[in-house]
Order: C-alpha cells, then sequence, then structure tokens
C-alpha cells in the first residue's frame, strides 16, 4: 500500500499518543488521570479541548480503510520500543521522498583521496606512542606508499579522471603532496619544454624522479584540509619555503604564513572542530568555478568531515560515507549547493528563445 506523507504523518503522531499513554502515569499522572489543554483558535474566540490520557483508552485512528487501535494492556509498556521502531520503519518507507533534484551548474564532483602509507602510519600502527616522536615531523610516504601511489595513478589514468579533473586541491604536508602529484600528475619530468616539476627528484627521501607539470590541472595547497592540528610532530608542516624548491608547480599563495602557526605542541585538535573546518571547507569548494576537482587529506579530517553530511540519506548511505578511508583511497561525492554560497551559472541550459522578448505569431515572421 503506498503511503502518503500526510499518512505517514498522522502513523507517526498516533505512535507518540500511545508512548504518553503509557509513559504519564510513570511521571506524574495519577490512575485514570486526565488532563486537559486548553488552547485559543488564531481565527476565532472559541476553545479547543484536547486531552491527553492517563490510564484512558485513546481512541482508534482511521486512515482510509485501516483502523489502528491501541496496543492490549500487556504491551503497553513496550511502546517506547515501538516509538523507535516505528521512527526507523517511517523512515524508511518514507526513502523514496529523499532524492533530490537540483540545477547541474549548483552541484560539483568532488574525489576524495587519503594520502598512502606514510613513515607514521607503520610506527602508529606498532605502537601508538610513536606518533610523539619528532623523527616523524612531516613525515613523508613509505616505498609501499609510493606503488599506492603508481596503482592510483593507473587508476586515475584507467577511469578518465586524469582529464576530466580541473582541480588538485592538497594538504601542505610533505605525505598528502607527494600523493597528489604523483597520482594526478604527469609521467615524468619533461624533457626539453619548459615547465616547472610538481615535484623534485628525490624529494622526500622519496628516491623517484621528478614528476612532470605537463597537461596536468593546476595544484594548490589548502590549510583547511590538514589533518588534526597540534601535538603530533607528523602533523606538523615545515615553512613553505622549504616546499616550494620541492614541489616547484604547486600554488601555495592562498597559505599566509611561511611557518606553521596552527600547530601548537601541547593542544591536539578536537574532532569536533576538524569536523567544523571540513564543513567550512567543503562550502570553501561550493566558491570554486571548477566543477570536478579531486582533495589529497588525511584520514581523520575526512572521517570527522563526512560524519557531518548523509543525515537526510538511508542509513546504509550514512554508513558508507562514514567509514574510515584506507591508505590511498579514493571516493568520488557530489556536493550541491543548496544555500547559494558560489555564483555558478549554467554552461548546458538553453533558453529556448533566442532573441529574448515578446513571441510574435509565426504567420507574422
Amino acid at each position: 500500500m503506498q503511503l502518503t506523507s500526510t499518512t505517514l504523518l498522522k502513523i507517526q503522531l498516533y505512535v507518540t499518543l500511545i508512548h504518553l499513554y503509557t509513559t504519564l502515569p510513570l511521571i506524574g499522572f495519577g490512575e485514570g488521570s486526565g488532563r486537559t489543554i486548553r488552547t485559543r483558535r488564531t481565527t476565532a474566540s472559541s476553545r479547543r479541548k484536547w486531552r491527553i490520557y492517563g490510564k484512558q483508552q485513546p481512541p482508534p485512528l482511521n486512515i482510509g480503510q485501516v483502523r489502528l487501535s491501541p496496543p492490549p494492556s500487556a504491551i503497553r509498556r513496550r511502546s517506547l520500543l515501538l516509538l523507535c521502531s516505528s521512527s526507523s520503519l517511517l523512515s524508511e518507507m518514507n526513502s523514496s521522498a529523499n532524492e533530490g533534484l537540483y540545477p547541474l551548474h549548483r552541484s560539483k564532483t568532488i574525489h576524495l583521496v587519503r594520502h598512502a602509507q606514510g613513515i607514521h602510519n607503520v610506527a602508529g600502527e606498532k605502537d601508538h606512542s610513536a606518533y610523539m616522536s619528532e623523527e616523524l615531523f612531516d613525515a613523508h610516504l613509505t616505498p609501499l606508499g609510493w606503488q599506492q601511489v603508481d596503482n592510483l595513478h593507473k587508476h586515475v589514468h584507467a577511469t578518465g579522471l586524469s582529464k576530466s579533473v580541473q582541480l588538485v586541491v592538497v594538504s601542505p604536508l610533505l605525505r598528502t603532496m607527494q600523493t597528489a602529484v604523483g597520482a594526478f600528475g604527469g609521467e615524468a619530468s619533461a624533457n626539453g619544454i619548459d615547465v616547472p616539476p610538481l615535484m623534485a627528484e628525490n624529494t622526500g627521501s622519496s628516491n623517484r624522479p621528478a614528476i612532470s607539470s605537463l597537461n596536468c590541472p593546476p595544484f594548490i595547497a589548502v590549510e583547511l584540509c590538514r589533518e588534526h592540528l597540534g601535538v603530533h610532530p607528523c602533523d606538523r608542516r615545515r615553512s613553505i619555503s622549504e616546499y616550494k624548491p620541492m614541489f616547484p608547480a604547486i600554488d601555495f599563495s592562498l597559505i599566509e604564513n611561511d611557518g606553521d602557526v596552527l600547530w601548537t605542541p601541547n593542544t591536539r585538535e578536537k574532532n569536533e572542530d576538524v569536523a567544523a573546518r571540513g564543513v567550512k571547507f567543503m562550502k570553501w569548494l561550493l566558491t570554486r568555478e571548477e566543477k570536478e576537482i579531486a582533495v589529497v587529506t588525511h584520514s581523520g579530517f575526512l572521517y570527522h568531515t563526512l560524519a557531518e553530511y548523509g543525515d537526510d540519506c538511508h542509513p546504509t548511505l550514512k554508513k558508507e560515507m562514514s567509514k574510515h578511508f584506507n591508505n590511498c583511497e579514493l571516493r568520488s561525492v557530489v556536493i550541491v549547493d543548496r544555500g547559494m554560497i558560489g555564483s555558478d551559472t549554467s554552461k548546458t541550459d538553453f533558453s529556448g528563445k533566442i532573441p529574448s522578448g515578446a513571441d510574435v505569431p509565426s504567420d507574422a515572421v
């Protein structure tokens, strides 16, 4: 049976009424007692009486040909479970109403990537206290991490992402920039062509050749998508003046301070603050003119940011979004500018009447 939204609302209100009916005696209403709440109509001077039931039997609810009656007394105490179950059921029944339809130019495709395996990942998995080691400062990729990058690079080309991505946004730490240029950069240095490399040879003890920026999208470093700030040396960045010769073709112009003024040795950024920063970052993406963007960032940042989204989706989709990323994992999502944050105009819409003006009868032309 197809239930309308009005019918679903009636069912939910009735379930709530049953819940009140079974729990009110526990919060101060005596046996068989009831209360009358008077409310004034906004369009008339008359008053309407509403009765909240104590032990009195609430009336059945008629919905078309369906008649809902209160549960037998033997199961009235289970009404809280019924309420929770019904809410879940209503959510699933109403899931068909959760589809969203939005103008294409108000949306962007975002390819989210967690960096490949770094030396801090290996050390931290063996001993969590290793994250406090200064030896892991601005951790670089492991040899296995570079293999992961090579595999992602092949995937990016096989799926056509290398041609469709218009911008690569990267967290300004060594491991994320190595991952970004390795996955979305050129094959090797462009010999004989005067373009700056994305990465200089052997950057970060990589034992890798220089990576070309030829025929690649622009790369830009943004501090908003950094990992948890503070305490762990692996999450502290170098100065921008040190990074520039390592990654000559990455744009660092949006980073205001040469040194890392965001990282503090004694205070670790709270999860809710990371999430808030992530939401701010997503809003910043909506202000960009590019329609397809790759973001190379960190596990904690991705987890807490994505946890802020998907509450209006089916629980399975919410769970899918909330999973932790593996090293060098890529997931593609779509964000929609429902709040008119950006100012994009459609490049595919067609007005249907050119030139604009009053319609003219066909026989007058």
